[in-house]
């Protein structure tokens, strides 16, 4: 009797595999309605009035973040955005059979994506601020990692959609995802006319669109939503025709961008492990390192490059040659590497130019942030004195009332005038009283003498009305 014959080893069997269905079944006692979780979908879908505002505000909202470099405020911004509805819209009508869907879902994520880049180009437009921050440069050049971000996450959000009991993970899944940043990066480089920011942002986009709809797609089929149901075979051909050319169309560029960043990725690895374990032991020391991968045509030749501007121990021609070999065999036969050593290289010698050049620009900058220092110092000291100079006019205008009855007017205050001739700065106190009735000389050269005395400064300028 074999072991698979014998009773207890298939009782134990079926217990396992009834255990493990158990584990992953997604029918679970949560498991929603179709029909509500449908319809949750249907909603999220349009883009229009108070959706449609709340979008922009939230491009807005993403775009002052990248401006000022904050993941906190990128992050508020993605909580807020409503632009997952269309993109599991367009899963959903490829799972069920609905062509209408796809094409209302494609239709308000055109929408968004139109209104989103305008928005986001319109406030980097008008941004005194337009340097290109660390946060915004990250969304400008795609990597296999933002493939399994994006198909993971979008099954999680399917997933969790399908749930009664809405869960965190469809605000999770719209950060991880991050699909508000290159929306908002594309409107910087519409802005700033950089065609690199502009497509590098857009093709980041349509990389989390398409493997979000593709993860709805496969969680909708595993759940076995019914398919619409036409009247006529016909037309339910031609539906189904159609939605299997989307389909199609899905599926090839998401593989040929999925394989073309898994390659990418493996380049720059490669390249940095081959710098790493072959140039630095060499002795020289890299100053700059640029990898640069590059495909000719849609399925053509790989052409990447390598570039290494070194210091340090000069390399032979010898060394070199060996060097090219083991770059194309880590790299590929047709990755091109460039070493450039400089054309007045001594070795050592550099390295102690390079100290002197590096000590003396220290120096220098230490002089340079001194000055400053004691700038700021002299500064501080004017603002603390102009500040101990200002007057409590409160108090100087109930004394001046006690000493004059007819006052009913009083102001005083230290001012800087600027002498047009001389071109010079000198302070001056500017003192203004109005009277009931007309003074004396006297009395004006009484208030004028217990000004100086109480503000103890000889320059005394006294109006009086």
């Amino acid at each position: 009797m074999s072991p698979t014959d014998n009773p207890q080893t298939q009782n134990f069997t079926e217990a396992f595999k009834s255990w493990i269905t158990e584990l992953f079944n997604l029918k679970d006692e949560d498991h929603a309605n179709e029909r509500d979780t449908k319809e949750e979908i249907r909603k999220g879908i349009e883009f229009r009035g108070a959706n449609l505002w709340i979008l922009i505000f939230a491009i807005l909202v993403c775009s002052v973040g990248l401006n000022v470099n904050s993941a906190a405020v990128i992050i508020g911004a993605m909580l807020i955005s409503p632009i997952m509805g269309p993109i599991m819209g367009i899963g959903l009508g490829m799972g069920v059979n609905d062509f209408q869907l796809i094409v209302k879902a494609s239709k308000n994520l055109g929408i968004a994506l139109l209104m989103s880049v305008l928005a986001s180009a319109l406030y980097f437009w008008i941004s005194p601020l337009d340097d290109a921050q660390s946060e915004l440069l990250s969304r400008t050049a795609p990597n296999f990692y933002d493939v399994l971000i994006a198909f993971f996450g979008g099954t999680a959000g399917i997933v969790a959609g399908s749930r009664r009991e809405k869960s965190n993970a469809i605000p999770g899944v719209a950060i991880a995802t991050a699909l508000m940043p290159p929306l908002c990066t594309a409107g910087y480089g519409l802005a700033q006319l950089n065609g690199q920011f502009f497509f590098g942002a857009l093709y980041l986009f349509f990389i989390n669109c398409v493997f979000i709809s593709l993860s709805t797609y496969m969680i909708v089929r595993l759940l076995r939503y019914r398919k619409k149901v036409f009247e006529k075979p016909e037309r339910e051909k031609r539906v189904k025709r159609y939605i299997a050319i989307f389909v199609i169309a899905t599926i090839i560029p998401s593989i040929y961008t999925a394989v073309n960043v898994v390659q990418k990725t493996l380049f720059e690895r490669n390249s940095s492990e081959f710098i790493r374990d072959v140039i630095k032991p060499t002795g020289s020391k890299v100053i700059s390192e640029n990898a640069v991968y590059a495909r000719e045509g849609l399925f053509g030749r790989v052409n990447s490059s390598l570039e290494l501007t070194l210091y340090g121990t000069r390399l032979t021609d010898d060394e070199l040659k060996i060097i090219h070999n083991m770059y194309k065999k880590k790299c590929g036969q047709n990755a091109i590497l460039s070493i450039d050593q400089g054309e007045d290289f001594v070795g050592e010698d550099d390295i102690s130019s390079l100290k002197a050049y590096v000590d003396e620009y220290r120096i220098n900058t230490n002089k340079v942030l001194t000055k400053k220092d004691s700038a700021i110092i002299d500064l501080k000291s004017e603002l603390n004195r102009l500040k101990t100079n200002q007057f409590n006019v409160n108090d100087y205008a109930d004394e001046a009332k006690a000493l004059f009855s007819s006052l009913d007017e009083f102001s005083i205050s230290d001012n800087v005038i600027k002498s047009l001739d001389r071109k010079s700065l000198d302070t001056l106190v500017l003192a203004y009283a109005k009277f009931s009735s007309t003074i004396e000389k006297e009395e004006k050269e009484k208030l004028i003498n217990w000004i100086k005395v109480k503000t103890k400064s000889d320059s005394i300028k006294l109006i009086i009305e």
